[in-house]
């Protein structure tokens, strides 16, 4: 029996550790399906496909600064062939005519150096960084891009549910309202047309309800959109309560400006785009420039139809004794035949139908175009502060003056709820009184989440890292 009741207990022992760790599993499992705005971004900035493409184009301007260096390197090239002849014809190797079937074999190196052509690979150098920096840039743009995306959808979202909560304490207001008013009915003290528009003004914002409710559905199906993933997968955000301080904490636009003007990509972006641009003029202006270039080759050949003679002469008839040895053997044809050449050449362009004048014009109309291309740039962002800045200090005033109206809508209905409960007013007036108060709500959710998103912004220009941080605990 005691080893019995010993294995039953371990038993239950087994199965307490089985289910802790089941709990602790499923813990763990909730937790990783709760997203925080910046493990959204995080995510968005490691799997979104445009952010990918934008890599991609920029290591393609990387392969194209390092093969402008590598062109400074001397060329180097050889060549072998075989040909064969049948008939008459010229064996070059001999420089005889054959009406044999010949057989020649040819091997040549060569290799050439620019040494001078008016500093153009030099400037190209320079402009296909430029162009890599630049690429960079605009990427790091779109991740900026994508990031302020995600953190609206985000937002919103977080409203969404700030909204639905809100029209569920309106509908039970409601609801209760209409068991008080029913027994009011049922009294006596009120007509049974109050009844109706109580029950009509619950209807409506049961409608409201729901209404909220698809916007958190559709809300939702926005970020993961962002994401690149699936609305079947099960998602669900963090809520952090978010709370906006007495102040608002902005730096003055001024401030903003002189660092984002310093620091944000699109500005880096056109700088080194203006600077590319004049490395073209560069280019183009080098063309001008006489080209000096040393070349140099090697070269050797083989033929079946150059043969071996000895010659011998005889001592007596002074005759010249002419014998053949064969055809000349491959090791010593490559030797006999070998032709070497070094040159320097100077190449000077005179004339080519105001081709290089075209070029140059062009180059020069390029580079004013990047140079506008930056002063917009530059006063883009600056519209961009101060309206954004502008903005975050217009949503705070909002969002001050709707919590003060929605605290006198609230005293307002309540003072109306109880006149409406003792028969002192009609239906109407505490349907208007309750309407008031929701827009109220709901104005002030709107402020709230839009002086949020406009300072996220300003972070975002001053360079921090997107986050609600600043206003929760």
């Amino acid at each position: 029996m005691r080893n019995i009741k010993s294995i039953w207990n371990m038993g239950k022992l087994k199965l307490y550790f089985i289910g802790v760790i089941v709990v602790i599993i499923t813990i763990n499992a909730e937790g990783q399906n709760t997203w925080s705005l910046e493990n959204c971004i995080n995510y968005a900035l490691d799997n979104n496909i445009q952010i990918k493409q934008s890599e991609l184009a920029s290591e393609n301007y990387e392969i194209d600064l390092l093969q402008s260096k590598l062109d400074l390197l001397p060329t180097l090239n050889g060549s072998a062939s075989r040909y064969f002849g049948w008939g008459r014809s010229l064996d070059q190797a001999s420089n005889e005519y054959t009406t044999n079937n010949t057989t020649q074999d040819y091997f040549s190196v060569s290799s050439g150096l620019m040494l001078f052509n008016g500093l153009q690979k030099y400037n190209t150098i320079k402009r296909a960084r430029f162009e890599y920096l630049a690429s960079k840039y605009d990427s790091d743009k779109m991740r900026d891009d994508i990031s302020l995306m995600i953190a609206g959808a985000y937002l919103q979202i977080l409203f969404s549910l700030e909204l639905v909560k809100t029209t569920e304490n309106q509908v039970e207001i409601t609801t209760q309202q209409i068991a008080r008013t029913k027994k009011l009915v049922e009294a006596g003290t009120l007509a049974r047309g109050d009844l109706l528009d109580i029950q009509s003004q619950g209807a409506m914002e049961e409608v409201n309800l729901i209404n909220a409710q698809n916007q958190i559905n559709l809300a939702n199906l926005d970020l993961l959109q962002l994401l690149d993933m699936s609305s079947s997968e099960r998602f669900d955000i963090e809520k952090p309560d978010i709370q906006i301080s007495e102040t608002p904490k902005l730096l003055p636009s001024e401030q903003i400006y002189k660092y984002a003007i310093l620091n944000l990509p699109e500005v880096k972006s056109a700088e080194y785009r203006f600077e590319s641009a004049n490395k073209s003029l560069a280019i183009a202006r080098g063309s001008r420039s006489p080209n000096i270039r040393l070349s140099g080759s090697w070269g050797t050949s083989y033929s079946d139809q150059i043969k071996d003679w000895e010659y011998s002469i005889d001592p007596i008839t002074g005759k010249i004794d002419v014998e053949d040895l064969g055809i000349t053997s491959f090791p010593d044809q490559i030797r006999n035949n070998e032709n070497k050449t070094l040159a320097v050449s100077l190449s000077v362009p005179i004339y080519n139908g105001f081709q290089v004048s075209s070029y140059i014009n062009k180059s020069k109309l390029a580079s004013l175009n990047a140079e506008y291309d930056l002063d917009l740039t530059r006063n883009t962002v600056r519209k961009n502060v101060e309206t954004s800045y502008t903005d975050a200090l217009a949503a705070y005033k909002t969002y001050q003056a709707n919590l003060k109206s929605l605290e006198s809508f609230r005293e307002a209905f309540k003072y109306m709820e109880q006149k409406f409960d003792v028969g002192l007013v009609n239906s109407l007036d505490y349907n208007v009184a309750k309407t008031q108060l929701t827009k109220a709500e709901s104005d002030l959710l709107s402020a709230k989440y839009d002086y949020v998103f406009k300072t996220l912004v300003l972070d975002f220009y001053m360079g921090q890292p997107i986050s609600l941080n600043e206003f929760h605990d």
